[in-house]
This record gives structure tokens, sequence and C-alpha cells, in this order.
């Protein structure tokens, strides 16, 4: 929102108030949460292949003004930062464990800043670019000077998912890994798409989306999907109303963990099973939990939330949490 609207919603959550604490976390508390530590703000983790590191969008200090890319390791040891110019938001591990992908506005530093937290004013210049472990050996992908986020890639590794925003309309495209042979995925005027990931089979990707014509309101309905990556078969995934947003699938390639929002303004973190539609709610706590993401084993999540943080203060930061017991049910 950091792309895909986590300070958004963040601060939608927050301007109500703080809310009571839910009464549910007596009967159904929450699983041990690990702190990940050495960032003021951070958020949007995704781990590394081999489960030791993750890569994340964060400010080291409060004076920081733009979230970058860093990784880290799952111990809270060997901080990296990634990029040093412009603002950068989503970015994710080549299944080959040897490259990174992120976006950023580092080359076009003239253009409007906009806001990766405003749907309505995202940066035009946000480009994709791949990188090594340690940032150098960089490659632009993108040079058209849209807005292009919300990235990540085939495990199979063929192919980097993203969205790509053109005068104010967000749909799903692939390309290669060397930015070539671009396909656009979704093509829905009523609908922003975003916050996509390929299924373990390569082939099959979830997504979230929500209908143009709710943007300007102050809560922002969104529903999970399933498509093909080729445009075909797209399946409604949730069928409840409110906010359901960044799905993550697992593994096993029949969970997925996503967030919603449960009364009277909580965003929460849910694990479904895509075939049988049984929910199982992972957080309990009064601030905003969001963006979960699995582990190569599928044993923890990482998530965002502004659990600990200082009174007044609008940060997240990075939690582990072991689930395998629930994923295997």
């Amino acid at each position: 929102m950091i792309a895909r609207m986590t300070l958004l919603l963040f601060l939608l959550a927050s301007g109500c108030g703080k809310p009571a604490a839910d009464k549910a976390a007596a009967a159904s508390p929450e699983l041990p949460v690990t702190h990940l530590p050495g960032f003021y703000s951070a958020a949007e983790s995704y781990f590394s292949p081999n489960g030791k590191s993750l890569i994340l969008n964060g400010r080291r200090t409060a004076e920081e003004t733009d979230y970058h890319v860093y990784t880290i390791r799952i111990d809270g040891q060997h901080v990296q930062r990634i990029n040093d110019m412009g603002a950068d938001a989503c970015s994710y591990y080549f299944p080959s464990g040897d490259r990174l992908i992120w976006t950023s506005t580092r080359d076009n530093l003239h253009l409007p800043p906009g806001n990766f937290s405003d749907p309505a004013d995202y940066p035009a210049g946000a480009e994709l670019y791949t990188s090594d472990l340690t940032g150098n050996n960089r490659v632009r992908l993108t040079h058209n000077e849209l807005y292009e986020a919300e990235v990540s890639l085939s495990p199979d590794g063929q192919w980097i998912l993203f969205g790509r925003s053109i005068e104010g309309r967000m749909d799903l495209w692939r390309m290669r890994p060397d930015g070539s042979g671009e396909v656009r995925i979704t093509d829905t005027p009523d609908l922003q798409e975003g916050g996509a990931f390929y299924m373990p089979d390569s082939r099959t990707i979830i997504y979230r989306a929500w209908n143009i014509a709710d943007q300007a309101g102050r809560s922002l309905p969104m529903t999970i999907y399933t498509i093909n990556h080729d445009g075909t078969d797209r399946r409604q995934i949730t069928t409840e109303p409110g906010t359901n947003w960044a799905p993550h699938p697992a593994p096993d390639g029949r969970h997925f963990v996503f967030v919603k929002t449960v009364p009277p303004h909580n965003f929460e973190i849910f694990l479904m099973n895509i075939e049988t539609g049984r929910q199982t709610r992972l957080t309990y706590h009064e601030s905003f939990d969001g963006f979960p993401a699995f582990s190569p084993d599928g044993h923890t999540i990482a998530f965002s939330s502004g659990r600990d943080a200082e009174e007044g203060a609008r940060t997240l930061n990075i939690y582990l949490m072991d689930i395998a017991s629930l994923v295997e049910e």
C-alpha cells in the first residue's frame, strides 16, 4: 500500500475508532504468532522457495517516507535492501530462488508520485524489475509509464503474473520472465482485478476483484475468483457480501488464506478449503490483520498486522503463525 490497498483498508478500519476485542477470541484463541523484528513498518511479505527468508515492503525508521523492498531471514537476521530509489511496492521470489521481481517508480521520478493506496491515483510509472538477491543485475521489464504492480510468478517459473492499470482500469496480465510474450488475461470494464497468484498447477489463478462502481464509497466490497490463465472459466469462490480480499494459495492446491471483515469493522484472516467451502478463522485481534501468505511447506503463514503498534501509530508489521494442524484437516 504499499500496493493492493494495504494502507487504504488499514485506515478505513482505524477511522472507525478502536473496536472492542472480538468476543469470539476467548472461545477460539489464535495459534501462537511470532513478530518479525527490524522494521518501523512493514507489510505484504512472501516466502522464499526454501522457506528461510521473506521479501517485503518496509520502512526501517519513522523518518522514512517511502516503502522499499527488503529481504530478511525468518529469524529476523540478514536484512537486505533491494532498491534505493523511488517508491517500491509488490515483490516476489522467482521459484528458482536466485532472482526477485518487484515494483518501483525508480526510473519515473519525473512523474507525479501518485498514491499506492488509492486506486483512483495509482502511480503512473510504477514499473516491474527483476534483480538478483542483492538488488544487483537489475533488469527493467516494462517501459510504458503505466501502473504495473501486484506481481507474482507461476510455480513452474514460466510466467510473471501482474496487474496493469490503464486509464483507471485494472486487469490481469502475464508475460515471460524476460518481459516478452505479454498476454492480457482479463478484460472486464466493470471490475478491478488484482492481487493474483497462480495455484500449484501453474495454470489456475486466484485473485480478488471489486466493482468499479463501488470504488468511491467508504467501504469497498471485494470478491475472490479463480480463472484459467488463458482467461477462461472464471469462477466466483466467495459468496458472502463485504470485503473478501488478499487470497494466497496453499501448496496443497486445496486451501487458500484470505482476509474478510467481521463486525464491527475488523479485518481478520481466514483459511478456506476451495473444494468444500469450509472456512476457519485464524486471527482474533482488534487491530488490522491482512496479507496472509503461505510458506512453501504449507505449515506457516506470514501476515501483516497493526497489533503491538504504538498508540496512535498507523503502522503494520510482519508476524508468523504455524497453521500446520489446520491445513492437514
